[in-house]
């Protein structure tokens, strides 16, 4: 409040507007609504960065009877004649009991925050014990005053927190068992000046760090069993919520302590539970670490990280999320440098997504020098999704959904196109059971038919007409039959609506390769025999 008394304004016979455009339109608007209360003796812009009033205008009336007769309609909202000009009226001193009231109060929860660091007890507890104190001191108060009430806010009831001064149940707290409150407080707690002060809203501030801190006090539970239940977190996210709260420097050890048991369930609470309350968490940690952890060193787990693709079906942001999951293992294990977390991630997802297509559309090879950090790669990847997701959705709407195909994706190396080898290891294997088949077929059909000599090309008839012996037309060539762009059968690429698939196309055209040299050698062979 330096600022009023550095410019001598009198708090409880001023209003503070909102809004103010400096204009003498505006102005004469103003102070002709404002003059009907009474007289106005000073008016002051407010220009100080540092202040919380900067650029409010203040105005100040003679006398109190003004602010009076204001305060039924205050804070009121000013709508100019040409309804472009909008202020809003307060009255300054309720707007300063408000920045006293929250500055003092988060001041003083900070020194409770360090008490309760220093002294090793909960936070939420020693906030009870503050709520406790200040009942009392309101309650000596109103027996002093009977006549003075004091109102709760509809907020602070809303809570379940019961007014000051309302009777037995304003004394309920974790320290009600102990005969005086008081003595059990630590005695270098930071005086509170009730003066000034507004107590329901700093009861309804500090009942709702109680709720916060209740809320954000608990881990995740963990127990170790196999298979883990669905309401409980596995080894690495209840440690990562462990990580967390031993870097909150407002919380002691003996409360990281009481909070690593509270979460724990057999049987991983029996692996801890012959250790004392004041055993350091670092112990407890440690010998959960070496019962649930990860046994794997950095390389191995980076190798893991390696051998890492695509499930079918399986969305490119998903894997991507997998990769991630795996890449963070392996560099607390220290098989990655911290640095290089995004270039191997990259060139990871660009070897093991078998969706060449994407990775093309957003360049993301050529990103490689450069590469972005996970959470920007994600949203990229979830972006594309999506507007492919909306155009299938066009195409099924449009076409109809029989004409809308899905295609499988197979596998790629890191720069090269490649069908996947099991893939054509067993088209092979198929294509040779087939061959050798129509072999012994081919072989007992020529073994039942009678031996004679060798007929010519032809011969003369008794009818006196030349008869041709009929002969086997020989097979013809072998035909491509596929889709050079999507690779699936009954139609051609000009026709194609598919997204294109080179890895079906390279595993066809090289199953037809193989029938079309065998096709060949078969061909040379009969030539040789009619010869």
């Amino acid at each position: 409040m330096d600022v009023f008394e550095k410019f001598g304004i009198k708090i409880p016979n001023a209003v503070a507007i909102d809004g103010f455009t400096k204009t003498e339109t505006d102005d004469e608007e103003i102070f002709g609504f404002l003059s009907k209360y009474g007289s106005i003796s000073k008016t002051r812009v407010i220009d100080e960065p540092d202040s919380a009033f900067n650029q409010k205008l203040i105005v100040e009336f003679s006398s109190g009877v003004a602010i009076a007769a204001l305060r039924d309609i205050l804070p009121y909202t000013f709508v100019g004649e040409d309804k472009t000009t909008t202020c809003k009226i307060s009255e300054l001193s309720t707007l300063c009991a408000a920045h006293v009231e929250k500055t003092m109060t988060n001041t003083y929860l900070q020194e409770l925050q360090t008490v309760a660091k220093r002294t090793g007890k909960n936070y939420a507890e020693v906030l009870r014990d503050v709520m406790s104190l200040l009942g009392h001191s309101v309650a000596e108060l109103g027996s002093q005053h009977p006549e003075d009430e004091v109102e709760m806010s509809p907020a602070a009831s809303s809570t379940g927190v019961p007014p000051f001064g309302a009777g037995p149940d304003l004394h309920e707290s974790p320290l009600r068992s102990l005969p005086e409150p008081r003595a059990q407080f630590p005695s270098h707690v930071p005086d509170l000046n009730l003066s000034g002060t507004d107590v329901p809203g700093v009861q309804r501030y500090v009942v709702e760090h109680i709720v916060k801190n209740e809320d954000t006090q608990r881990l995740r539970v963990f127990s170790g069993r196999l298979p883990r239940p669905q309401n409980e977190a596995d080894f690495e996210t209840w440690r990562s919520c462990v990580e967390l709260m031993m870097n909150d420097p407002a919380v002691s050890d003996l409360q990281r302590t009481r909070r690593i048991s509270g979460s724990l369930l057999p049987p991983a609470a029996d692996m801890v539970k012959h250790l004392n309350p004041q055993t350091s968490p670092a112990v407890y940690i440690h010998i959960l670490e070496s019962a649930y952890g990860t046994v794997q060193d950095g390389e191995e787990l980076y190798a893991k990280f390696m051998d890492t693709f695509q499930n079918t079906g399986e969305k490119p942001s998903a894997y991507l999320q997998r990769l991630q999951v795996s890449l963070t293992a392996a560099v607390k294990r220290g098989g990655v440098p911290p640095s290089e977390v995004d270039k191997r991630l990259l060139n990871q997802f660009c070897r093991g997504c078998w969706d060449n297509t994407l990775i093309t559309e957003l360049q993301l090879k050529q990103r490689k020098p450069n590469p972005p950090p996970f959470s920007d790669l994600l949203l990229l990847l979830r972006i594309e999704e999506d507007r492919e997701a909306s155009k299938m959705q066009r195409m099924r709407q449009y076409l109809g959904p029989a004409k809308v195909k899905t295609h499988v994706q197979y596998a790629y190396s890191e720069n090269e196109e490649k069908p996947d080898t099991t893939t054509i290891q067993q088209l092979a294997k198929q294509i040779a059971d087939i061959q050798r088949q129509l072999a012994s077929l081919t072989a007992a059909q020529s073994s039942s038919k009678p031996k004679g000599p060798k007929a010519t090309s032809s011969s003369h008839s008794g009818e006196g007409q030349w008869v041709g012996k009929p002969q086997r037309n020989p097979p013809s060539a072998p035909k491509p039959g596929y889709c050079f762009r999507c690779g699936e059968d009954g139609h051609i690429k000009p026709q194609c609506s598919n997204p294109p698939n080179s890895a079906l196309v390279a595993a066809k055209k090289k199953l037809f390769n193989e029938k079309h040299s065998k096709w060949t050698e078969s061909r040379s062979s009969q030539h040789q025999s009619l010869n």
